[in-house]
């Protein structure tokens, strides 16, 4: 549903996309991840036709953004990062305009109500809060029934209760076999909801996986702590291959590796003839894997300039 390949966008001097191709399949929540600054937002715009790559080609369901610009408001929906509307328009004359705009719209009142806006009907824009501002937002995203859907920074200024109901939303969304791209800051909405998670840094991807093998690729794929009566040479642990680092925090023994460093490290507590107490064997975190990548160093320095 959605193409991308050899992208490039730069403003001035400064490339803010750099040779960047992906492409994201029908029903498909593809997450795309990165520093501010890194890319992802002049990407999603130019999917969106609201930037002219300066080269590079970008389909959506079959059609250029910008050459196709009418029929793709047909097929494409977009909750931007900040949305701003007249002050003194209501919920409901936003959503009655919106649903104007297409043949066959979404009941708005009940897509309102999905998104815990039923009792805001009849407030004006200026007199929402931030996170009901966000919440309009994605239902005038939503009330024409696209077949793909960009939601950047979808639960900024949520609450907790608010945020998981419009991850039941984006659910419920690629059940209908929706496709979605989602900007986040988020690990644990990128982890929740993603069926493949883009790392962007400095305008580049730098890993495109599911958030189990992006994890499961990381050094620290696995954190073993144990505690012990007797010494422990730690040295000989780091030397293990399958581990990448060793320390002690509050009397406890913590070692991070990849898949199969806590059976190695057992061994080598074997060998060692130490047995360990309080032992805990935990998978390592979509945030590990985040910052490996963008801790490491690219050939050239890019970065990305506000619209």
């Amino acid at each position: 549903m959605i193409t991308i390949s050899g992208l490039r966008k730069a403003y001035g001097d400064k490339v803010a996309v750099d040779d960047i191709s992906l492409e994201v399949g029908e029903g498909e929540v593809l997450g795309i991840l990165g520093p501010n600054g890194a890319g992802k937002t002049t990407t999603v715009e130019c999917v969106a036709g609201l930037r002219v790559p300066d080269a590079g080609t970008v389909r959506v369901a079959g059609l250029d953004p910008v050459a196709d610009r009418a029929r793709l408001t047909r097929v494409l929906g977009v909750q931007l990062q900040e949305s701003r509307l007249q002050p003194k328009i209501t919920v409901a004359e936003a959503m009655r305009l919106w649903s104007a705009l297409y043949d066959d719209p979404v009941p708005w009142r009940g897509l309102v109500g999905r998104l815990g806006l039923e009792e805001r009907t009849t407030t004006r824009f200026r007199d929402l809060s931030g996170g009901q501002q966000q919440r309009l937002s994605i239902a005038l995203a939503l009330v024409g029934r696209p077949r793909v859907v960009i939601l950047d920074e979808l639960s900024t200024g949520l609450d907790p209760r608010a945020r998981r109901g419009v991850w039941e939303v984006v659910r419920d969304l690629r059940a209908d076999g929706v496709t979605v791209l989602l900007v986040t800051h988020s690990m644990e909405e990128a982890e929740q909801l993603c069926d493949r998670i883009a790392i962007v840094d400095r305008g580049r991807i730098r890993a495109l996986d599911t958030p189990g093998g992006l994890i499961a690729g990381a050094t620290a794929a696995t954190v073993t702590s144990f505690a012990a009566d007797e010494a422990v040479d730690l040295e000989s642990l780091r030397e293990l291959a399958s581990v990448s680092s060793v320390r002690t925090d509050a009397g406890r023994i913590v070692v991070e590796g990849r898949d199969g460093a806590a059976l190695d490290v057992l061994d080598g507590l074997r060998r060692q003839r130490v047995t360990p107490s309080a032992l805990r064997v935990v998978d390592g975190t979509l945030d590990t894997a985040y910052l490996q990548l963008t801790d490491t160093p690219l050939d050239a320095e890019t970065e990305e300039q506000p619209a």
